[in-house]
């Protein structure tokens, strides 16, 4: 029977303390897929290992994703665990099942929103590092996504088995670089071909993979080799004084000198990580099948259930000054959030995850934001591109809906007798941009239905009319997330497209205040067109964005036109004045003006507004600002001198030089427009032997000579 201070519905297959919603996250190439892989092959969700360098791993589904061994697209897989080890830590009754939803991020940064939108609806994280290269650049942009929303997480330490690998030095730099607090609970034995098992620290026992079973599933438990035993009484003990000073439980034993069992470290350490306080690490390598099964147990020891977070915190559309909360418990009302949109051939995927109450086939959600309530047709259980069909679903759960239209991502889904708006995830600006339009005048209509479908699924991609050319821009976050796009228009939409020069997205902004002044009057005969704004514009903190003030007083503006004014303001910051870029990071006062009783209108002061701010941009001292990319070079040592000649003639600052590993490591900020045509000119320059990645920095004003050359294609300004 379901007792009243039960969360769980007596239908669900598994209660929400068995329950785990985890993603894996890393910096490209760090081996989130293939560890993904093996989880899913040690659960028994599949029965042989795909491999992403053939092209068929499970959650690669798509086929961009098999051809290029990336990930694009967040794949979202459910299978169970049974965890394997004498002592349950959790007191689930040993040899219960465990359901854990996964979600494989993609590791380029061009598919960050992937990502973004990922974390905001989970419950823990596995972060991978790979054992040579250590923590890397996306590395690091991940980690500070997942500090955005509070996530806690588990290291993995992958790729043990290559040759420079250093788990020590891993473990190092996630403390130096991350400023994590992060301590290994499962440390490899060997590395490179000699990796062998991993000792597991807290119950002070090896556990050895036999050679003789390449897929890993057979392993022994041991006594840890002599040579070994006093490093792992050591991590041992290093793990003891974390949760000394972290856990009151523990520090509380210590201080009356009681005995403080592995149960007793294993719970403070999952206290410790769900507070963010303590990051757990685990060593292994997931292609040679070392390690998994213990990094699975970890999981389910240590990271979060629904039940674990603080009730997700929403706003009420009636009154956005109140916080109102969605509590974990299957009998509260239903509240969920739409975090990605996904079209196949059934129509408009909606995925979700529910943070309270249940959902049924034929149910009726509502909408906040478009204050419409809309009927559930079916929901379904992803298995990457494989779907199931299910009756219900419930609090912690992570599925999909089908028939409901206009929702976007972000979009709160509940029932209207209790409506709460979740805080939706936010996402980048696109630093990309470039013209396409259809090979033929059939393919009209086809590409802007595909256009608009792909933008309802991709927050950072962009699409708007210029127009000044009528031409259709599209913008994103890199060359290859517009090409991958450009490539599913074609095979998924079947429409041919022509594209122009990748353009970068400036920005304009104003480095000192001005006043402006703009009058709209006119009189053809009949009603005529009065309005008249003073404003005062100052620079804002660099990404503060626009923030207005209405500083009118005595009514000299009427109540009813101030917002016609800021909505003038904002339509004014859509083109400059030097080249037509988009204008950022002013702070508008909205100063005086004055009406007419007849003539005045909504429309007169929108455009005496937008008049006022071109008035006062001319004053400002206008700026153009360009995207500046963080760059990291790994590039054998003899190759170094030839690959800092290149970034120094593409603009580059130089922030640091490291040797790791015989390879030379180079860390430069670089203008995006410099590096159009990167990837090969770095092949070319290294014989195929360096790579790079890159990360969106910040913005910075052009040098003038740039500017020259910009606002000679652009044709003068347009004022």
């Amino acid at each position: 029977m379901n007792m009243p201070n039960n969360p769980n519905s007596p239908k669900r297959s598994y209660p929400l303390e068995r329950t785990r919603n985890i993603g894996i996250a890393a910096h490209i190439d760090a081996g989130k897929t293939t560890l993904t892989e093996r989880i899913l092959f040690y659960t028994g969700m599949i029965h042989r290992i795909g491999e992403v360098h053939d092209g068929n791993a499970t959650t690669d589904w798509m086929e961009q994703e098999q051809e290029r061994g990336i990930t694009i697209t967040s794949a979202a897989v459910s299978c169970v665990w049974k965890q394997q080890k004498e002592a349950d830590v959790l007191k689930l009754n040993e040899g219960q099942n465990i359901r854990v939803n996964i979600i494989d991020t993609p590791g380029h940064v061009d598919f960050t929103a992937e990502v973004e939108r990922s974390l905001r609806v989970l419950d823990g994280a596995i972060a991978v590092f790979c054992g040579v290269a250590g923590v890397q650049p996306q590395s690091e942009t991940v980690w500070r996504q997942a500090n955005k929303y509070s996530v806690p997480r588990i290291a993995f330490i992958n790729k043990m088995d290559r040759v420079g690998a250093d788990f020590d030095h891993a473990v190092q730099d996630l403390r130096e670089k991350l400023g994590a607090n992060a301590w290994p609970v499962l440390i490899p034995i060997g590395a490179e071909e000699d990796l062998r098992g991993q000792i597991d620290v807290l119950n002070q026992r090896a556990v050895i993979y036999r050679d003789d079973d390449v897929l890993g599933s057979t392993y022994s438990l041991e006594e840890i080799p002599g040579e070994l035993k006093e490093s792992a009484q050591a991590a041992l003990d290093a793990i003891r004084e974390q949760m000394v000073d972290l856990d009151e439980e523990v520090g509380l034993k210590f201080l009356e000198e009681e005995e403080i069992t592995t149960e007793d470290l294993k719970r403070a350490i999952r206290r410790a990580t769900i507070a963010n306080k303590f990051v757990p690490v685990v060593g292994g390598s997931a292609f040679k099948n070392k390690g998994v099964q213990y990094l699975l147990d970890a999981v389910v020891d240590y990271l979060p259930g629904p039940l674990d977070i603080p009730p997700a915190e929403g706003l009420d559309p009636s009154d956005e000054s109140k916080t109102l909360h969605a509590v974990t418990n299957d009998n509260e009302p239903f509240c969920a959030l739409a975090f990605k949109l996904w079209s196949d051939k059934f129509g408009k995927l909606v995925f979700f995850r529910v943070y309270s109450g249940s959902i049924s086939k034929g149910d009726q959600v509502y909408n906040p934001r478009t204050r419409r309530k809309e009927r559930v047709g079916r929901l379904i259980q992803i298995q990457a591109d494989r779907q199931k069909d299910i009756d219900t679903c419930y609090a912690g759960d992570i599925a999909a809906l089908v028939g409901v239209k206009n929702v976007v991502t972000g979009d709160t889904l509940c029932e209207q007798r209790r409506e709460l708006m979740l805080e939706p995830p936010s996402f980048p600006e696109p630093v990309i941009s470039m013209a396409i339009e259809p090979r033929t005048t059939a393919d009209q209509e086809k590409m802007a239905t595909a256009l608009q479908r792909l933008s309802d699924e991709d927050p950072t991609f962009v699409v708007k009319t210029d127009e000044e050319t009528g031409q259709t821009i599209i913008s994103g976050m890199g060359e290859l997330h517009l090409e991958i796009l450009k490539d599913r228009m074609k095979r998924e939409f079947k429409v041919e497209a022509n594209a122009g020069k990748p353009q970068i997205a400036y920005r304009e902004t104003i480095t000192k205040p001005a006043r402006g002044e703009g009058l709209l009057k006119k009189q053809t005969g009949g009603k005529g067109q009065y309005g008249h704004v003073v404003l005062h514009v100052t620079p804002n903190d660099r990404g503060k964005g626009l923030t207005t003030e209405n500083k009118v007083v005595g009514g000299n503006i009427p109540k009813e036109f101030i917002n016609p004014c800021f909505t003038g303001i904002k339509e004014s910051m859509m083109n400059g004045i030097i080249a037509g870029y988009p204008v950022v990071d002013l702070h508008v006062e909205l100063l005086d003006g004055s009406s007419h009783e007849v003539d005045s209108s909504e429309q007169a002061f929108k455009m005496a507004a937008i008049f006022a701010m071109r008035d006062a941009y001319k004053k400002a001292e206008g700026i153009m600002l360009e995207p500046v990319m963080s760059v990291e070079v790994s590039c054998p040592d003899e190759y170094q001198g030839d690959i800092m000649g290149d970034l120094n003639r593409r603009r580059a600052r130089i922030s640091s030089i490291d040797t790791r590993n015989n390879l030379s490591v180079v860390k430069a900020e670089v203008p995006l427009a410099e590096m159009f045509g990167y990837a090969t000119a770095i092949r070319s320059l290294s014989r195929g032997r360096a790579d790079y990645s890159m990360l969106p920095s910040r913005f910075e004003p052009v040098p003038q000579a740039v500017v020259d050359q910009i606002t000679e294609q652009y044709g003068g300004s347009s004022y």
